[in-house]
């Protein structure tokens, strides 16, 4: 049996399911949401529209936007028993934990989680995606022993998270950037986590329960945490001069060098070039060029050396680190911006439903009978 059956780890090269929320174009290399590439969407689009393409399909009229808008506003505040329990939060705890706590926690007060329909999981996929910067503000600075800030209103999604963080708004080409980050970590087809939550979503579960699952998933080093990895990476590089032996020395000892390298992309991540972008303008805002330019000098060596490309951690790190947050915080940040992409994949999961079960194939012992008791002493 097992001579007629290709396991395939990781599940490389398999077609899972169908899909219509996203797909890199191999003729142009791009990665598009809905038809649209998202280097595209970076320029022409704010964040808030691009999380209402993916999950109906289309760009907002100016009145869905701002139906979208004030609905995402209206739901922004955590209960007071939310923020009792983000309170609680051991100070030194991965701020990940945190938010996978508090979003699990959101399920146990939500009316609608038992609620399955569509129309439902869309209203509670509004409310996660509200408060979960919330969230992860009052969470930083938890650990931190300051006040949590409360959500205001008349900010929009991203200036309010970094109100909510900071206590205050920076200059609009750091909100662009930062906005720019969150279309670009939105949604990619069936990474770990999507999958993960698409799994979940299978079983008929609530979508606190699948988004919970793909926060876990997104934790990891190999997905979501990667970007956290480049910058403590960079940080071990005291100068750009220092960046080609250091880099020898990883080749070396065969290290694993973060941010390069994608199971989908061979010719180079197509989201790269314009994080890399914006997080050049975040130097010259911040007046910081070493980070951009210890990376250049990686990203040169690690081409010619080793013909790999980095991925849209290698420049996203360096950016938020440039914003203001601190490393931990990274992934988090990621969880905000990719809630919009597993909630399209939970609707469309629900839409025709099947449990997802693969097989595995079995490599151990054949059946066998149970020794006596003298026979297992």
């Amino acid at each position: 049996m097992s001579d007629q059956v290709e396991v395939r780890k990781g599940l490389v090269g398999v077609y899972a399911d169908t899909s219509s929320v996203s797909k890199v174009m191999p003729e142009t290399n791009s990665l598009t949401y809905r038809g649209y590439a998202v280097q595209d969407l970076c320029e022409e689009c704010g964040w808030d529209e691009v999380a209402y393409l993916l999950w109906h399909g289309e760009l907002p009229t100016a009145a869905q936007l701002e139906a979208f808008r004030a609905e995402e506003k209206a739901n922004r505040e955590l209960s007071p028993a939310l923020l009792g329990v983000i309170g609680a939060y051991p100070r030194d705890a991965h701020p990940m934990d945190m938010i996978r706590t508090s979003i699990s926690f959101m399920g146990l007060e939500d009316p609608e989680t038992a609620d399955i329909s569509d129309a439902a999981q869309r209203r509670k996929a509004m409310r996660i995606f509200a408060k979960a910067p919330t969230s992860v503000a009052a969470a930083a600075r938890h650990a931190k022993g300051q006040p949590v800030i409360a959500p205001d209103r008349s900010l929009s999604w991203s200036e309010n998270f970094f109100h909510m963080v900071f206590g205050k708004v920076p200059q609009p080409e750091v909100i662009k950037a930062f906005e720019v980050s969150m279309i670009l970590y939105a949604e990619h087809t069936f990474n770990a986590s999507t999958f993960t939550a698409r799994t979940v979503t299978s079983t008929m579960a609530d979508i606190h329960g699948a988004i919970t699952a793909g926060i876990a998933a997104l934790k990891g080093p190999l997905h979501g945490g990667a970007n956290e990895a480049v910058m403590h990476m960079l940080k071990e590089i005291p100068s750009p001069e220092a960046a080609p032996a250091w880099l020898e020395s990883r080749f070396d000892h065969k290290a694993l060098v973060m941010g390069f390298g994608h199971r989908v992309y061979k010719n180079g991540d197509s989201r790269v070039p314009t994080m890399k972008k914006y997080a050049e303008i975040m130097a010259e805002v911040v007046g910081d060029k070493r980070w951009m330019n210890t990376s250049a000098v990686l990203a040169e060596i690690m081409l010619r050396r080793k013909n790999i490309h980095p991925n849209l951690d290698f420049p996203a790190g360096p950016a938020y680190y440039l914003m203001g947050f601190d490393i931990p915080l990274f992934t988090p940040i990621f969880v905000m911006s990719r809630i919009t992409g597993w909630a399209a994949h939970c609707f469309e999961q629900a839409e025709d439903n099947r449990l997802i079960r693969p097989l595995s194939l079995y490599t151990g012992l054949e059946q066998r009978p149970v020794p006596p008791l003298p026979a297992r002493g």
